[in-house]
């Protein structure tokens, strides 16, 4: 079956970038010049997704608003005859077909996909997690699509890390199948380094079938009342396979103040209209 649909899970509180986020949705924080969610929309987009479903959470208005339309500003920018600024305003705002759901409580990443449920239906989709930022030449969701078509099964997005980082992740033991393709044979969520079956990492792209839902029903909440997403994969593996893909590209994390200044600098340094410049400007700095 054709992936048709993307969830997007944009409900966090994103302590980690307070005070901002006390008003502005992390979500929205810009990186270079458009915000952090909409490269991600435009990575479900320009891998043939039609529907995009953003989980959403109270203060999160603003990411609602950029994808609509505004046509009082339409009007100022037709007044001021700024053509390629209102070609881009009207792009944004018919980029794909997207919809809203709240997640009324922070209960973790795995109660965010359950609250999908009802819009998803029964049909496999991605989950696209807006924190992790891919540079590549073929979209990494698009990568994992071909997986998809292939196996016809689940297929996560992993990445290696350094040994003392694997508490931050879910950690995959899997034994290979083909060129950057591993079968997934189980799924520990932040091991300790000691007890960690891997070095192979869970990063912000999912190809799911619908029967994640009920998994997700059947998993306990583990921490801080949280549903963990890793742990109903880990239920969902006792009936389906799951694979994991080593995508083609690099992976900037953008879900910490750090991060997002790394993948800040980094896209900007590859901008056609600033790469140049900032280059310069950092070389003087330093």
């Amino acid at each position: 079956m054709k992936i048709r649909k993307a969830v997007i899970t944009v409900a966090g509180w994103g302590t980690r970038f307070l005070p901002i986020t006390k008003s502005q949705p992390k979500e929205m924080l810009p990186l270079v010049n458009k915000p952090l969610i909409q490269y991600a929309v435009e990575e479900a987009v320009a891998s043939g997704i039609e529907m995009v479903i953003v989980v959403t959470s109270l203060g999160k208005r603003a990411i609602e608003d950029y994808f609509d339309r505004s046509f009082e500003l339409e009007c100022i920018l037709e007044q001021k005859n700024e053509t390629k600024m209102l070609e881009e305003m009207r792009r944004i705002s018919s980029l794909a077909d997207i919809c809203y759901v709240r997640q009324k409580e922070q209960l973790g990443l795995g109660h965010a996909v359950l609250t999908a449920k009802s819009l998803v239906g029964e049909e496999p989709f991605a989950l696209i997690l807006p924190d992790d930022l891919f540079s590549s030449e073929e979209p990494v969701l698009r990568q994992m699509l071909e997986i998809y078509n292939h196996y016809q099964s689940n297929v996560i997005a992993i990445q290696r890390v350094n040994k003392e980082e694997v508490d931050k992740y879910g950690i995959i033991k899997s034994r290979i199948v083909a060129e950057r393709i591993h079968q997934v044979l189980d799924l520990v969520e932040k091991p300790d380094a000691e007890h960690a079956p891997s070095d192979l990492a869970v990063v912000g792209r999912y190809i799911l079938t619908p029967q994640v839902f009920e998994a997700l029903a059947e998993t306990p909440s583990g921490r801080n009342q949280e549903i963990q997403l890793t742990d109903a994969l880990k239920l969902l593996l006792q009936q389906q396979d799951i694979f994991a893909y080593e995508f083609e590209g690099t992976r900037y994390d953008a879900g910490t103040p750090m991060g997002w200044l790394k993948a800040t600098i980094a896209l900007a340094l590859c901008s056609p209209e600033i790469g140049a410049e900032l280059k310069e400007y950092i070389r003087n700095l330093l």
